[in-house]
């Protein structure tokens, strides 16, 4: 897994900064995304994970998969799913 800082996106950036919350986002390349996001989770120390569903559906729900299905499935750390 390799692992970089990267600017935040503008706009999270801008909605954290508006909430008084701390931001840092970071790039990392895995094999699995899924257990990227859980390993930098846990390495992080964060408390809670906020990913997007996208809410697909029946058959491209199955052939696509879901990052968001994984993590909820694999975490052991609260994941608020906004769709």
């Amino acid at each position: 897994m390799t692992t970089r800082k990267c600017p935040p996106a503008p706009r999270a950036a801008r909605a954290a900064q508006a909430a008084d919350v701390a931001c840092e986002t970071v790039e990392v390349e895995h094999e699995h995304p899924y257990q990227a996001i859980i390993d930098t989770s846990g390495s992080k120390g964060c408390d809670l994970i906020v990913m997007a569903s996208h809410g697909r559906h029946g058959i491209s729900a199955i052939v696509l998969g879901s990052e968001t299905v994984k993590v909820l499935t694999h975490c052991k750390i609260p994941v608020l799913v906004h769709r």
